[in-house]
């Protein structure tokens, strides 16, 4: 049986590492298809993945990427905009991600699955669930005519390597006595990186699954105070977690937008103003059969490591001084 290829649009960032490994392991051939080469580097020691480097925006040349391929996953997207009109998000989210699935079915794929979000709507909160939500229906109105499409909207995503806990993890370490918690009320339904990675693998091959948008989520709902605290107790550190009010919460969101990294930004705060949580009868990895994973049995391993080998670091400083 010819090996089936699966092209990766993002393949490069954190689910796209994950995705293309356990592709790997499924059986496929894995083409990452990337604007610049150099962001794949950790892809290259994996055998039978190619790495495609194109301009994203160009329809024919990535029409030539995705040419011979079984299926495309576009995972491209964006947490953050420089500045605050949802113009960057309208271009990553929307524009390239219609140009991606056009692209995809004009050479012919006939199976595109679509990284959404969690309460992604046109009429979100925030430019990114708004974003997110348009961009969503524009690649469904493609399916159809031997091209199916699917959307798969997780929420936050945990895991090795993550920019959710590790985050929370680098900024608590950074703050002496107290920590000011925007949004500490706010619901989310975080979600293991495994889990995600199965369950677009999984659409590949369901029928069930062909034309539909279906949340993709963790076992536990959790307030963000709550992630944050237990962030907290695997790391060590003792500080105060302040939780401002939505008048304050918006102010800190400002000045945290010019932090290095923009840890948080006003439109994450309108993110904030509904729960990242699923609505519905079925989380998707649930009506296909998927365990969901807790944070309890993965965190404790990355970042409970972490905790070690900072500690570790710190006793050789000290023997080092100790011997000069």
């Amino acid at each position: 049986m010819k090996t089936k290829t699966l092209c990766i649009a993002g393949g490069s960032g954190f689910v796209g590492l994950h995705l293309a490994t356990e592709a790997l392991k499924a059986g496929y051939r894995v083409r990452v298809v990337t604007r610049g080469r150099a962001a794949c580097r950790r892809l290259l020691v994996l055998p039978q993945v190619e790495i495609a480097e194109v301009p994203t925006q160009n329809f024919h040349t990535l029409c030539e990427a995705f040419s011979g391929a079984h299926a495309v996953v576009n995972l491209v997207g964006i947490l953050n905009e420089s500045g605050d009109d949802g113009r960057q998000f309208e271009k990553v989210h929307v524009g390239l991600a219609g140009t991606l699935a056009e692209a995809a079915r004009a050479a012919g794929v006939r199976r595109y699955l679509h990284m959404s979000a969690l309460r992604a709507a046109p009429q979100g909160p925030s430019h990114y669930l708004q974003s997110k939500g348009r961009g969503e229906a524009r690649v469904h109105a493609l399916h159809g005519d031997g091209f199916a499409v699917t959307s798969l909207r997780p929420s936050v995503i945990f895991g090795p390597e993550d920019r959710f806990l590790n985050r929370f993890a680098d900024l608590l370490r950074l703050s002496p006595w107290v920590f000011p918690l925007t949004c500490a009320r706010a619901r989310f339904q975080p979600v293991y990186v495994g889990d995600v990675v199965a369950t677009f693998l999984r659409a590949l091959v369901d029928p069930r699954a062909v034309g539909g948008r279906f949340d993709v989520v963790g076992p536990e709902v959790l307030r963000l105070y709550d992630i944050v605290a237990y962030v907290q107790r695997l790391i060590g550190t003792g500080q105060t977690i302040l939780t401002p009010c939505d008048r304050h919460s918006r102010m800190v969101a400002e000045v945290m937008e010019h932090v290095p990294g923009k840890p948080f930004s006003r439109d994450n705060f309108r993110s904030c103003q509904i729960d990242n949580v699923w609505v519905g009868e079925h989380p998707m990895q649930t009506a296909l059969g998927r365990h969901q994973t807790s944070l309890d049995a993965v965190v404790p391993a990355y970042l409970g490591a972490r905790v070690v080998s900072h500690r570790y670091d710190r006793l050789r400083e000290v023997a080092r001084r100790g011997i000069h």
